[in-house]
């Protein structure tokens, strides 16, 4: 069995860590660098760095940063928000991000997935959907939470998928933040119509959570913030947590 990567979420606007609830009430949670470093120390298999607001304002993400967060730290690093082409995507690659999240962007023109995984391989896309339910299914929600599509999420993970991105990060809208668990039908609706590692993101509020999430979820890695920053639980914890029940971690 591939060990399951234990990943914490560095959302940043204006040059800081922040985590709300459901994309809103944005609370501090401190220096971008000393994050990314201690949750390396702490064993963390790979770390996300989200500009959530580059979208929403209409900007490229935020590369000065990323470059100094890719010296700081040796595990792989993957970047999202504000990639709205190619050009974008090979900017980030050309600074030493390891793997590149697009979201807004692919719904656009998923043509783009298949322009990037050609020139960088699908290793390096990371397609992230963020979906909130509507009745017996779940909507793809864009820019940072703030415009709901008719777009099925399930359909547009299939699609992803046939285009060659290499791994989902799943985020679900309702439960953001709330810390009541993870989305777990829609982590395993996403993960069996993909076929691809899907990245269990929004809700984790215990180690119960992140159990669940592989177990139940299908997911293969499980992504956390809030818990994570506020020192409610370790990496390490939730690593030894795993093991202790026949989850195989790094």
């Amino acid at each position: 069995m591939t060990p399951i990567r234990i990943i914490p979420c560095l959302d940043v606007k204006d040059g800081r860590v922040v985590k709300g609830v459901e994309f809103m009430n944005l609370r501090d949670a401190g220096d971008i660098i000393e994050c990314a470093k201690a949750y390396q120390a702490a064993g963390a298999d790979e770390l996300v760095l989200l500009d959530i607001a580059a979208t929403l304002e209409g900007r490229k993400t935020f590369l000065e940063t990323v470059k100094r967060v890719v010296q700081a730290i040796d595990i792989p690093l993957a970047v999202g928000g504000g990639i709205g082409s190619a050009e974008d995507f090979a900017a980030l690659i050309d600074a030493g991000v390891s793997k590149v999240g697009i979201n807004s962007a692919a719904l656009k023109n998923p043509a783009l997935i298949d322009k990037v995984v050609a020139k960088f391989g699908g290793a390096s896309v990371v397609v992230a959907i963020d979906a909130k339910r509507n009745g017996d299914n779940w909507g793809v929600v864009t820019h940072g939470g703030t415009r709901f599509s008719d777009i099925d999420a399930i359909a547009w993970a299939k699609e992803v998928a046939a285009r060659g991105a290499g791994e989902i990060l799943l985020t679900s809208f309702d439960c953001d933040g709330v810390k009541n668990g993870y989305d777990l039908p829609l982590t395993r609706a996403v993960a069996e119509a993909s076929g691809i590692p899907v990245i269990a993101s929004g809700g984790a509020g215990c180690l119960e959570h992140f159990y669940e999430a592989v177990v139940e979820g299908k997911a293969s890695a499980v992504l956390a913030a809030s818990l994570f920053h506020f020192g409610e639980l370790t990496v390490g914890q939730v690593k030894d947590y795993l093991r202790s029940k026949g989850v195989a971690v790094n």
